[in-house]
């Protein structure tokens, strides 16, 4: 089947089998941060590019690692409730920019992201 689809898609499927299934709970928040990351950077790209079809399939990836990311939070945790909050707004943020994209809107977002990412995940 992997033989009849995109060669880039097979190989970032099969790379992210290979993250999700050797990953332990940190490394799936790492993963899905920078997948919603660079999906909102390409998203951006293929606007400014007039690519409606990649800006649309970028949104749904990060909306999909969002909606991981808001799904894994633990709820008693002392930041649960803020990162809930956090996700929430930012899958708004997302599913505006599907039927109104906001490049800028969806920029700061991404800053956002990449923040909390060098906040939770600092470089080793």
């Amino acid at each position: 089947m992997l033989a009849w689809s995109d060669p880039y898609e097979a190989y970032r499927r099969t790379h992210l089998d290979a993250r999700v299934q050797g990953g332990d709970t940190t490394e799936l928040v790492r993963f899905c941060l920078e997948q919603a990351i660079q999906s909102l950077g390409s998203a951006i790209m293929a606007d400014s590019r007039q690519e409606p079809t990649a800006r649309s399939k970028s949104i749904v990836r990060a909306l999909t690692a969002i909606t991981a990311l808001e799904m894994g939070v633990d709820r008693d945790a002392p930041m649960g409730t803020v990162l809930l909050h956090f996700y929430g707004a930012t899958r708004e943020a997302l599913l505006s920019s599907v039927i109104q994209f906001d490049a800028e809107r969806l920029a700061s977002v991404r800053q956002d992201l990449v923040d909390v990412s060098g906040a939770l995940h600092p470089v080793r």
